[in-house]
């Protein structure tokens, strides 16, 4: 669970990262960006071997006080993003206002960690004594903020959820339901500190379920705030897939076409190896090449007219109108005039660009099966 965790963590802050580099001054973006990032720095730092490492060179209990600030940054973010999306024109000043608040949490859990000897504040949450009025300060501190601010995160990414559409709100709805989560979580255990606080006890199996619980949380929380991204990125991926073998299919005809005419092959933007791999570049070579397809039938179609009358070439099927293309093309090689006007050729019934393509891919594949 762990692995995964970190494996979609950083993922999330990669892409993240990314989509900030192109806007570097948009601050919802911004906010999003390093609201991850912090949250993908205290994972790892939170990790045995994270903790064991820093707490070696900079004392017992470093690890878990920059893990709890990195916390607080996470959410202060979050709750960022939140002001920069729906009022930019006051959100600097709340955003102000809200960094004072983390900071003066922040140096109070500081100062409450470092009044304690290195061997009281070493434990976890489930070992630490809490009847030591810092160490439960700190739990209880760091605690009750990230319940504030998550919570008040999740009662607006819900009220965004009812107000926008699919696929949209379900990643917001992912998140929201993330949130409250945490937000829950938090608040439990400032119940618990507060029951070890006043020398109660708490069962192991109960703290570990709680545990368990904010982790589930946490994934669903990542998972939503990627959700749309990640979707779209299937989604440009699978056109972008497709549109790859479509271009690969319209060869025989293109070909064939291009060789009669070759005037009608449009100068590419780029012929770099790299062009042919991007989205940008396949895109434009797959809408180039239906041009050049189109281009050549419109030119070749006078060429098949005459063979029954001039018929209606529209009901040709593909494999006969393979036939004809290939001995047009032929008729036109031996420098024969055109014997009568242009007309249209393999329209497809349906009245969009797909359904074009499908046609055109149609009569390339029955040039290819009778080549």
């Amino acid at each position: 669970m762990s692995e995964i965790l970190l494996l979609i963590i950083a993922a999330a802050v990669v892409w993240r990262l990314y989509l900030w580099s192109r806007a570097p001054h948009d601050a919802p973006t911004r906010s999003v960006a390093l609201c991850l990032l912090s949250a993908g720095l205290s994972y790892p730092v939170a990790m045995p071997g994270g903790t064991t490492g820093i707490d070696t060179v900079a004392g017992h209990g470093t690890a878990k006080l920059i893990q709890n600030v990195l916390l607080l940054l996470t959410v202060y973010f979050l709750m960022c993003f939140y002001l920069y999306s729906a009022d930019r024109s006051a959100a600097r000043r709340r955003a102000r206002w809200e960094a004072v608040v983390v900071s003066v949490v922040a140096v109070a859990i500081s100062l409450a960690a470092v009044t304690v000897p290195h061997r009281e504040f070493a434990g976890s949450f489930s070992t630490a004594d809490m009847t030591v009025p810092q160490i439960a300060f700190f739990y209880a501190g760091a605690g009750l903020y990230l319940m504030y601010a998550l919570g008040a995160a999740g009662r607006w990414t819900a009220r965004y959820a009812r107000m926008s559409g699919r696929p949209h709100a379900t990643g917001l709805w992912m998140t929201a339901i993330g949130l409250g989560a945490m937000a829950v979580a938090c608040a439990v255990r400032a119940v618990f500190v507060a029951v070890r606080w006043s020398g109660g006890t708490v069962p192991d199996r109960l703290m570990a379920g709680v545990a368990f619980w904010l982790v589930v949380s946490i994934l669903l929380f990542v998972a939503g705030v990627t959700y749309s991204a990640a979707r779209s990125r299937i989604t440009a991926t699978r056109l972008w897939l497709r549109r790859r073998r479509d271009h690969r299919r319209l060869t025989p005809l293109w070909q064939l076409l291009t060789e009669v005419y070759p005037e009608n092959e449009l100068r590419p933007a780029s012929r770099g190896l790299w062009d042919r791999w991007r989205a940008r570049g396949v895109h434009r070579r797959y809408h180039r090449r239906i041009v050049e397809c189109r281009d050549g039938l419109v030119d070749i179609s006078p060429y098949l007219v005459d063979e029954d009358g001039g018929p209606d070439l529209l009901h040709l099927e593909p494999a006969e109108l393979a036939s004809r293309l290939r001995r047009a093309a032929v008729t036109i090689r031996q420098g024969a005039p055109a014997p009568g006007q242009a007309v249209l050729l393999a329209v497809p019934k349906e009245d969009d660009r797909d359904a074009d393509v499908r046609q055109l891919i149609a009569v390339s594949e029955a040039l290819r099966l009778t080549a």
